[in-house]
């Protein structure tokens, strides 16, 4: 067990004391908050010194009378659609904009000249307008007052209450809960697979520098691989904890200096006024739905989660580094490895997060090989202690069985040099017996 220990720190300490893992650490979280306040600069300077662009229009029907749509300045033209593609032609006008006659049941026929493909929006923003004007033409028809159609509207909210066997009401929101598990689940897909690399890339590197073979002279395989496997976790850990202090912090700062209230400073003031205004109660709702967000469930299952799928795919990640000599050669056995994390990772948006109950929902998430991703789709919804208990007993289990697996390839391969590995030799290696 000291064996492992010492292997675990020196594979911490390698990894901490580079300096490419400094400058990721530091500088990659700074990279977000950048990117965010250059859009936002760019995007304030573009909205200051943007200009109207015009379009002529030519209104055969006579319904129409619209004069600007967002940054886009609507003229009629006098005259007849030919004489108005020639002024088009020769002007610097964005575009022309053709209504023929046409009937308020079925407008059709209404066309956009441009010299330049508009964007979508541009073409969703026409339509709104016209839409709109169409809609006023019907109202006039068929004597419909605005106001009447105004009362008409109702808007209705429910209110999502979890109820438990004990009888304790607890509120939930669905579009949290949905956040919570979708970036619970990108969060560890991605960092499985980053981390898996690294421990696959660091297998690779001592064994084609020969530096293994003098480590295994005196602790074995295994150690080695588990020791190499748990130290690669904690500096993912410490690497994460960092991220996101930063992220939280400079980005507050960056949208603070951007004019933007911080997320502390907006909590504040929203309260300041809920408590002026004691009839908000939405606001209410929405703070009582913030306070009974489990914080400690849900991070203490992403902690176990991320922990447990990272040692499950890090041992298969370290069996395929022992086997090759390259990364060019693991690119074969890495791609049955990743299918379950694909499976899941696709399964978060198809099936999870739409029905996080459903069948299928609940095997992805028992199965140890798509439990951590399929399971952080689930843990916002409230998952029975059952499955939960399950689950994690499954990925334990599944950890074990992986590092047995890939115990027996890696004492095995660590060795060997310039052979051509194939599955049949992996097989071979993993049956040898001592």
């Amino acid at each position: 067990m000291n064996k492992i220990f010492l292997i675990i720190q020196r594979e911490f300490l390698n990894r901490v004391q580079k300096k490419s893992f400094l400058i990721a650490t530091i500088l990659l979280p700074l990279i977000f908050p950048a990117i965010i306040a250059i859009m936002v600069y760019v995007a304030k300077e573009q909205e200051k010194s943007a200009r109207m662009e015009v379009i002529h229009f030519v209104d055969e029907s006579g319904l129409f009378n619209p004069d600007e749509v967002k940054r886009y300045e609507l003229k009629r033209f006098d005259g007849t659609i030919e004489d108005a593609k020639i002024a088009f032609s020769n002007s610097d006008d964005f575009g022309l904009l053709h209504i023929p006659k046409i009937t308020l049941s079925n407008p059709s026929g209404i066309t956009l000249y441009t010299k330049i493909n508009p964007s979508p929006s541009d073409i969703n923003d026409l339509e709104s307008k016209l839409a709109l004007q169409i809609k006023e033409a019907k109202m006039i028809k068929f004597n419909i007052d605005q106001k009447i159609l105004d009362s008409l509207k109702t808007n209705v909210s429910i209110r999502s209450i979890s109820l438990s066997e004990s009888g304790q009401e607890k509120s939930s929101d669905t579009k949290v809960l949905f956040a919570i598990g979708m970036i619970g689940g990108i969060l560890i897909y991605i960092f499985i697979f980053v981390y898996g690399a690294q421990i696959m890339q660091g297998v690779i590197e001592e064994k084609t520098s020969k530096v293994v073979e003098v480590i295994v002279s005196s602790v074995r395989p295994f150690q080695l691989m588990l020791g190499k496997i748990l130290g690669l976790a904690s500096v993912g850990l410490l690497q994460f904890l960092i991220w996101i202090v930063l992220i939280t912090s400079v980005s507050s700062l960056v949208l603070g200096y951007l004019g933007f209230d911080m997320p502390q400073q907006e909590m504040v003031d929203q309260m300041a006024v809920a408590n002026e205004v004691p009839q908000n109660s939405d606001f209410m709702e929405m703070m009582q739905t913030v306070n009974e967000i489990p914080v400690f469930y849900i991070v203490s299952s992403f902690l176990f989660y991320f922990l447990g799928g990272y040692l499950l795919y890090g041992a298969l990640f370290a069996a395929v580094g022992s086997a090759v000599d390259s990364p060019a050669e693991a690119q074969q056995f890495i791609f049955p490895i990743t299918i379950p994390m694909l499976v899941s990772y696709f399964a978060l948006f198809t099936f999870i997060l739409d029905n996080p109950h459903g069948t299928i929902s609940i095997w992805l998430s028992i199965i140890p090989f798509t439990s951590p991703i399929a399971m952080m789709g689930r843990i916002g919804f409230g998952v029975p202690p059952i499955q939960l208990a399950a689950s994690m007993i499954c990925l334990i289990g599944g950890f074990i069985f992986t590092t047995w697996v890939a115990a027996r390839i890696y004492r095995i391969g660590i060795l060997m040099h310039g052979s051509k590995v194939s599955y049949k030799v992996l097989v071979k290696w993993f049956m040898m017996k001592g």
